[in-house]
């Protein structure tokens, strides 16, 4: 494990939710769009699929700052075994919260970190499991009238109304269901050189 150091650090995010949880550690860093197609590849898991594209992610960005400490992350919601993408607008997002009331959705929430200036990469993921309750026609349309949470993987935003859509949430990362499990990043940040505390 290297020493920390002063090395910047980059999100290698566009996400405003990622770029909040990133600010809660008080460490100053930048923020850099991945240009990363994210398309599933064929036979790809959902947990494949996440941890591919963070790494990608991080890679893209470390690319034009090779000297810097940069983060990836990615988010899946997996419903038996498939993956829900973004929904994009008022009727998928319906559609996607009446197939998963009463059922447990995974979110997969990769994250890598990667300096190429000294070889540094490595990547985790955690998984959240979440129980939506039996929800009712008319909550599904209360909640996305009130939150539309279009640009949300599986149309929920647990940090806000969202949460009211819920019967249980099951992690070891309470930051990764909103975009960016903080323990597991400031782990590698710190392996890779930057001081947290």
């Amino acid at each position: 494990m290297s020493e920390p150091t002063h090395r910047k650090l980059i999100l290698g995010s566009t996400s405003p939710y990622r770029r909040e949880l990133l600010a809660r550690l008080r460490i100053p860093f930048e923020v850099a769009a991945p240009d990363v197609d994210e398309t599933a590849q064929a036979s790809e898991t959902p947990k494949q699929l996440a941890c591919r594209l963070a790494m990608a992610k991080a890679r893209a960005v470390a690319t034009q700052f090779p000297a810097c400490v940069v983060i990836g992350s990615d988010q899946v919601a997996e419903l038996d075994g498939q993956a829900l993408g973004k929904p994009g607008n008022h009727a998928r997002a319906t559609a996607q919260l009446q197939q998963m009331r009463g059922k447990t959705v995974i979110f997969q929430t990769a994250v890598a970190v990667v300096c190429l200036e000294t070889g540094f990469a490595q990547m985790d993921l955690a998984q959240v499991k979440v129980k939506f309750r039996a929800l009712s026609d008319a909550e599904i349309e209360a909640y996305l009238q009130a939150e539309t949470p279009y640009d949300c993987a599986g149309s929920a935003k647990s940090e806000g109304l969202g949460i009211a859509l819920l019967e249980s949430i099951d992690n070891d990362d309470p930051t990764a269901l909103v975009g960016l499990p903080l323990i597991r990043t400031c782990r590698m940040i710190q392996a890779a050189g930057v001081k947290v505390l």
